[in-house]
C-alpha cells in the first residue's frame, strides 16, 4: 500500500470483534518488530500479551484479548526512539488490516508492567491491542473521537516554517519534501495535540516540540516527545518513498524560539 494512503486513512481502533488474534499473525508481527530500528539506536523490547492470562485491561478497549507492549531503557531520547519504533510497528499492523490504537494512560499499568517484567531502569510508555475491528463502534469510541478531534489536523501554516518561526513555509517551495510534510501533519498524537513544529533552513529540516502542560511526569518523562518520534517516523517514511537521502543529526541551530518550544533533531538533506 502507498505510504501516504496508509498514513492518511489509518484509524485508531478501540472496538474489536471479540475473536482471538491468530497465532500466525502474532508471529508475523513479532518478526517485523525484531527488525525495527530508530535513528537513536536505542532498542525497544516487544512482547505480545494475552489479556486473560496476564490480567490486562483498558477502560477504552472493547472486544480485544491480545496486546502488544514495548519497553525501553530510561536513556536520553528514549521517548523519541520509542515513538519512532512503535509507530513503525503500528503502521505495519495497519497495512495487514490489523487494528491498533496507542494507549499510554488508560490501562491497568501495574498489570502491564508485571507482564513485561519491567526493571527499575526501564519504562513501558505505551501498548496497543491487536485484533480486527467490530462492525460497529462502541458509543465510548465514537465520543472519544469527537472529543479529541481525531479526524482533523492543524493547517500546514501552523506547523511548517522557513528559516524562522515567523515565516510559514510555502508548500509549493517544499518540492519533493511536501508529501513527507503531509505525512507528518497526519501523524497521531496524545489527545491530538500535534506538538511538532518544523523549520526548514536550506537543506536542514529542524524538528521542534511545542510543549503543552501536563505531559511531563515527576521523573522528567515527556509523553509529547513520543509524539515527536512518531512525526519523525512519518517524515522518514516520506523521504524513503521519494528516495531522498538525509543525515540525522542532533545539533541545535541558532533559531529563536519561545520558552515552551524545544529543539528535538535535524534531518540534513543530501544534495
Amino acid at each position: 500500500m502507498d505510504a501516504m494512503e496508509l498514513i492518511r486513512h489509518r484509524k485508531s481502533i478501540r472496538t474489536y470483534n471479540g475473536e482471538g488474534f491468530p497465532l500466525k499473525e502474532q508471529e508475523r508481527i513479532m518478526s517485523y518488530a525484531a527488525e525495527i530500528e530508530n535513528p537513536y539506536g536505542i532498542p525497544v523490547e516487544y512482547r505480545i500479551l494475552n489479556a486473560d492470562k496476564h490480567g490486562l485491561s483498558s477502560p477504552v478497549i472493547v472486544g480485544a484479548d491480545t496486546y502488544i507492549a514495548g519497553k525501553i531503557k530510561r536513556l536520553p531520547h528514549a521517548e523519541e526512539a520509542f515513538g519512532y519504533s512503535f509507530e513503525k510497528l503500528v503502521l505495519y499492523a495497519d497495512s495487514l488490516g490489523i487494528g491498533t490504537v496507542w494507549i499510554g494512560g488508560t490501562m491497568n499499568r501495574d498489570a502491564f508492567e508485571r507482564a513485561m517484567d519491567l526493571k527499575d531502569d526501564e519504562v513501558l510508555p505505551c501498548v496497543s491491542p491487536l485484533g480486527y475491528k467490530a462492525e460497529k463502534q462502541s458509543l465510548r469510541e465514537t465520543m472519544m473521537r469527537k472529543g479529541t478531534g481525531g479526524d482533523s489536523r492543524l493547517p500546514s501554516e501552523k506547523l511548517f516554517f522557513e528559516h524562522n518561526f515567523d515565516t510559514p513555509l510555502a508548500m509549493d517551495k517544499a518540492s519533493d519534501l511536501s508529501e513527507a510534510f503531509e505525512m507528518v501533519r497526519w501523524a497521531p498524537s496524545a489527545v491530538n495535540k500535534q506538538p511538532w513544529r518544523i523549520v526548514v533552513d536550506g537543506k536542514d529540516v529542524h524538528f521542534y516540540e511545542k510543549k503543552s502542560k501536563g505531559y511531563v511526569n515527576a521523573s522528567g518523562w515527556d509523553m509529547q516527545k513520543i509524539d515527536m518520534g512518531i512525526a519523525m517516523c512519518h517524515f522518514s517514511i516520506g523521504l524513503e518513498q521519494k528516495n531522498i537521502k538525509a543525515d540525522f543529526v542532533l545539533k541545535e541551530p541558532d533559531i529563536e524560539h519561545s520558552a515552551n518550544t524545544e529543539y528535538i533533531a535535524t534531518y540534513s538533506i543530501a544534495l
